[in-house]
């Protein structure tokens, strides 16, 4: 197990990425969070597309969820907006399970055990799919079906704590199988 992945929730399969975040990336990438272009996520999403989903079985998207004051600011969300263009190239649906609980430093200057700490407990279910229990499910779960691959949506992986916080909401609540799918995958900076 590597140092990026050991301290992933168990429910948290595999993350991957389209490309690597370099300089051109980076622009795409910019563009779409900071300079008000979310028709952005349009563009990058044919790269994501290319990722490949679990065959069987139900598929739920889920974009990482913004703090609502960086929401207002920005007026949308770049995961959000990258789930959409997604969900209609898999044909499958985006659920926002998730809500920020709290608001969250940027990550952009933080050393990766700093970005642990920075989102952890940031994220909880807030939906749970229109928070209806089917009788026949454990207790424990608040999924309709717990079994569906639960698939986080983000702009970039870095160090994977935003994922891993976010996933480990969803396994909280019950979710057995969670993947992360992201446009660009930052090269981690050696902070020794």
């Amino acid at each position: 197990m590597c140092r990026v992945c050991q301290d992933w929730p168990e429910a948290l399969r595999c993350a991957r990425s389209a490309v690597w975040l370099d300089p051109a990336a980076r622009r795409a990438v910019h563009a779409l969070k900071y300079r008000g272009l979310p028709r952005i996520a349009e563009d990058l999403a044919p790269a994501v597309a290319r990722v490949s989903l679990p065959d069987a079985g139900p598929t739920v998207l889920v974009p990482v969820p913004l703090a609502a004051r960086r929401l207002r600011a920005r007026g949308y969300n770049q995961s959000e907006c990258l789930a959409r263009h997604l969900a209609r190239r898999w044909e499958r649906p985006v659920r926002q399970l998730l809500v920020r609980t709290r608001d969250t430093a940027t990550q952009t200057a933080l050393t990766p055990a700093a970005r642990l700490a920075n989102v952890a407990g940031a994220f909880s279910v807030g939906n749970a799919e229109c928070g209806v229990r089917n009788g026949t499910l454990p207790e424990h779960s608040e999924f309709r079906n717990p079994n569906s691959t639960f698939v986080l949506v983000d702009d970039v992986f870095t160090t994977g704590a935003t994922l891993a916080a976010a996933a480990r909401a969803l396994q909280d609540a019950g979710a057995r199988s969670i993947m992360a799918v992201t446009f660009g995958r930052a090269v981690i900076p050696d902070f020794t």
